[in-house]
């Protein structure tokens, strides 16, 4: 999992709203060439989107985002989520996807809940809110002591700002929604969504070439 996010470098944080706009925006993302996507479960056409998406599309990493259960988690591997993002780090949550081999990505902002997560094993992190929390410089601070965990920074990136982060050892992906606006989503849009996909895929070439 962490070979192919890193390989991705930018994992698409997607809200839907409604379960039809599922299959037309994985479309959209695996016709940019950017076959991921972080669905964040905070809504109800989550669970059934997640589905649509993993079967409609079996190739694409499908992840549940902002899961705060372990019900939730449940819910989400059921509908064919690859991987769970917890904003923060609940330790019942890793401990549950953790005893089930199931990818989990928590939410890490300190040094203390990275030492949580490296006395699990854990190889990848979240880091959320990355911009409000400190940014490329706060992940550069606590990667020294932590050096074999990698970072997912969410939160406030975008393609001016990618670069700054993608160029940081210590991060191996970031999650980003610019792509994949909710307004864009609402109206349809998703032949810009795929033009906007394609032009993150080679913003992340261009940086790490």
């Amino acid at each position: 999992m962490k070979k192919i996010i890193g390989e991705y470098g930018v994992v698409p944080v997607v809200v839907l709203k409604k379960t039809e706009d599922a299959v037309p925006l994985a479309d959209a993302l695996v016709r940019g060439g950017l076959p991921c996507a972080e669905v964040t479960f905070r809504t109800d056409a989550a669970e059934e989107s997640i589905r649509l998406m993993s079967e409609k599309y079996p190739e694409m990493l499908v992840g549940a985002g902002t899961v705060l259960t372990t019900e939730q988690v449940d819910r989400a591997v059921g509908a064919g989520a690859k991987f769970i993002v917890s904003p923060g780090f609940d330790p019942e949550i890793v401990d549950y996807c953790i005893e089930k081999n199931i990818p989990v990505f928590p939410g890490c902002i300190t040094p203390s809940e990275v030492a949580q997560a490296v006395k699990r094993g854990l190889e990848v992190v979240k880091f959320f809110p990355a911009e409000q929390s400190g940014g490329v410089a706060m992940i550069r601070a606590m990667g020294a002591p932590y050096g074999m965990v990698k970072f997912m920074p969410t939160g406030g990136i975008n393609a001016k700002n990618l670069s700054e982060y993608l160029s940081c050892s210590n991060i191996v992906c970031c999650g980003g929604s610019w792509m994949v606006k909710g307004d864009l989503i609402a109206e349809g849009k998703f032949d810009e969504i795929t033009e906007l996909t394609r032009e993150a895929v080679e913003l992340v070439k261009n940086i790490r070439a």
